[in-house]
């Protein structure tokens, strides 16, 4: 039996349940792909598929409604592929599914991330073309690949097969919070030249873990740590009381998801070995009460090995990287001063990686103000390159901003209100949605986003709650439903 089986609304759970059996991770989409068209064909509704993976389903209005303005539903395919160390070995995003498991009014995955962001949306779409009972006005569903990384399908996909001017996009994560603007963002690579010389010591292998980690859009605000960061100020703390020799520093999976975990491996002298763990415990205790009220489960470690002779970073390159990781901005940058708490410009540093040839750093920035984005980003270009380094643009989205007269919106206010008796709550988020890269293609568009909740997106510790999901179903058919009685 399938683990879902006895959630209601039962097609919605059947398709996620569905949908989270095939690999379908960022960059790995395919699969999936094949999946939406057999159901297209299976339902006999016309689709177009496009060269970089996106895939339009088309839907006829419900009886009496077939000559009603399209309405657009839009979502995206890919999900954040994080798991916990322990699977490393066990689990593989590239050919394995998801293993779903119940408490309580959560859906979670063992192990991994859920992919609730966008599976739900997915799911929800899917449902929505295979209800021959709802009543709606004609439906483009439109899936794009790619969303984690860039954006990267929205952005290729030609609009020019879609004849709605109203989208309903199904990407957040907040039950009851209807968006109606969202960030901008870059994604940015930048990479300072390394080299090495041979030494031999005693080496100790350096870890932080326990960070919670989080979505870099919706969860920056909450000061979270960054594992990466840390291990740089760790590094940089060893430095001004010990010599030792840096071998190679890891961390972060995804630039968009706060860094839980690092890695460092260092050569050090016999003599430094109880000097070294003194420092390494006392920097703990440091960052621990740091973050007291943050982040309850810290762990900074380091364990000994063997005495090995290895390659290990020249001194000033060694420098060069701590420098970059104590100076490179991350976090919060500005809030807004329109939106009350709402963050307008931030950064997160989403992976290091030590390589042959040279130190590299990913990293998402965000803003809602385009310029001050481009200021970010400059500062970021100009600090890299003063240290000798090169800074490479990876992919660039435009922000959604607020339109001020939104019929959709207005007639969704009294949806909502019919539906659940109380006031939405109308926000901007400081999350990069496509409806941005829509927005710039596509002529008076007219749009809003929502989806039910679901909790520590982008990590293992992702939950999809099941009423949430049921509730936010039902305002979904209930718009659809109202859409036909009110020509926006």
């Amino acid at each position: 039996m399938a683990v879902l089986d006895n959630l209601e609304p039962k097609h919605v759970f059947s398709y996620f349940e569905e949908i989270c059996a095939i690999p379908h991770g960022s960059g790995n989409t395919g699969k999936l792909r094949e999946y939406l068209i057999a159901f297209a064909k299976e339902h006999q509704l016309s689709y177009h598929a496009d060269e970089y993976g996106n895939i339009v389903i088309l839907k006829s209005g419900s009886k009496g409604c077939e000559e009603l303005p399209p309405v657009i539903l839009q979502g995206h395919m890919d999900m954040v592929c994080e798991k916990n160390y322990e699977y490393a070995g066990r689990h593989d995003f590239s050919r394995d599914g998801l293993k779903l498991a119940v408490m309580d009014d959560y859906i979670y995955a063992k192990g991994t991330t859920l992919g609730g962001d966008d599976g739900i949306a997915v799911a929800y779409m899917l449902a929505v073309l295979s209800d021959e009972t709802l009543v709606h006005p004609p439906i483009e569903a439109v899936f794009t690949t790619d969303e984690e990384i860039g954006m990267v399908g929205a952005k290729a996909f030609d609009t020019s097969v879609l004849k709605g001017t109203k989208l309903i996009n199904l990407d957040n994560e907040v039950e009851g919070e209807i968006l109606t603007s969202s960030a901008g963002g870059r994604m940015i690579h930048c990479e300072v030249p390394v080299r090495y010389t041979t030494k031999s010591g005693l080496k100790y292998n350096i870890v932080i873990c326990g960070l919670q980690g989080g979505h870099s859009g919706t969860e920056i605000d909450k000061c979270l740590g960054n594992a990466n960061l840390l291990m740089g100020r760790l590094l940089h703390y060893l430095s001004k009381h010990l010599n030792f020799e840096l071998c190679s520093i890891n961390g972060g999976l995804m630039d968009n998801a706060i860094p839980r975990e690092a890695k460092a491996e260092i050569l050090i002298s016999e003599k430094n070995a109880y000097e070294l763990e003194d420092c390494v415990a006392q920097f703990e205790a440091t960052i621990q009460h740091e973050y007291r009220k943050i982040e309850q489960n810290i762990t900074i470690y380091c364990e000994s090995d063997e005495k090995t002779t290895k390659k290990v970073l020249t001194p000033k390159t060694k420098e060069r990287v701590i420098f970059l990781l104590m100076t490179i901005p991350d976090g919060v940058q500005k809030k807004s001063p329109d939106q009350n708490n709402l963050v307008q410009t931030s950064s997160n540093v989403g992976i290091m990686h030590l390589r042959e040839k040279s130190f590299e750093l990913i990293i998402s920035i965000r803003s809602s103000v385009t310029s001050e984005k481009e200021a970010l980003s400059d500062k970021m270009k100009y600090l890299t390159e003063t240290i000798g380094g090169t800074f490479t643009l990876e992919s660039d989205y435009p922000a959604w901003e607020y339109r001020a007269d939104s019929p959709l919106r207005e007639m969704v206010f009294d949806t909502y209100q019919s539906q659940f008796g109380r006031n939405p709550r109308f926000t901007g988020i400081h999350a990069g949605l496509e409806c941005g890269i829509f927005y710039e293609k596509i002529k008076n568009l007219d749009m809003i986003s929502f989806g039910p909740d679901i909790d520590d997106i982008h990590t293992p510790r992702e939950k999809l709650s099941i009423e949430s999901a049921k509730r936010t179903w039902e305002f979904l058919i209930a718009i659809l439903n109202d859409l036909t009685r009110h020509i926006l």
